[in-house]
């Protein structure tokens, strides 16, 4: 029998936080095998993120490019110029499509595994008693080590809290303390890939 091949999806993610989330979500296998995430690429850098999408975009490589990053507090100019550069980009308004965002960050969304969080602010330094509370993790700023012992605490049972938990909060970019990851998570559950395609469709 023929091997079926999965929809190849890309991530452009903006550093390590969100780099190492997603591969930790990845190997709890958590996901339709329905889809190849073929690629996670860390830009290093808020700043990188658009040519990075915009370089595997334009490769053809992928049924699709996804970006995930975080909002900042506000959200920041530079998220808002982030989203309007891909808009142009596409010649549509199609920045809400692509984009998996955490506001003020995506600690927002790592802390949602372990308990009801609303942070307001994108600092380690003031989230560094929330991280200590949900995961025991002394004086957080994102370590090598730190990091390994923070994802290696997500499991399948805390994922499942943490959908929960971030279904209770706004999707709407603009409010503190929300993140749309719910809806493509979601997606990436279904076997139905006909959201990729009503994506591409704007592209």
């Amino acid at each position: 029998m023929r091997e079926i091949k999965g929809r190849k999806i890309c991530i452009i993610c903006e550093g390590d936080e969100e780099e190492e989330y997603i591969d930790a979500l990845l190997k709890k296998n958590v996901f339709s095998k329905k889809y190849d995430f073929k690629k996670i690429i860390n830009a290093k850098s808020f700043f990188n993120i658009l040519p990075r999408y915009t370089e595997r975009y334009q490769s053809n490589s992928y049924d699709l490019v996804l970006i995930f990053c975080d909002t900042d507090t506000g959200p920041s100019d530079k998220y808002i110029n982030l989203k309007k550069k891909l808009n142009e980009l596409h010649g549509n308004d199609v920045a809400d499509d692509i984009v998996i965002f955490g506001n003020p960050c995506t600690m927002q969304i790592i802390l949602s595994h372990f308990g009801k969080i609303e942070l307001t602010s994108q600092s380690k330094s003031v989230n560094a008693k929330y991280i200590e509370k949900f995961t025991g993790i002394v004086k957080y700023k994102a370590t090598k080590e730190q990091r390994e012992e923070l994802f290696g605490m997500i499991k399948r049972d805390n994922y499942e809290t943490m959908k929960e938990n971030v279904k209770k909060l706004s999707a709407n970019d603009k409010d503190t303390s929300s993140t749309n990851i719910l809806k493509f998570i979601e997606n990436f559950e279904n076997d139905n890939d006909e959201w990729i395609n009503t994506i591409n469709s704007k592209l």
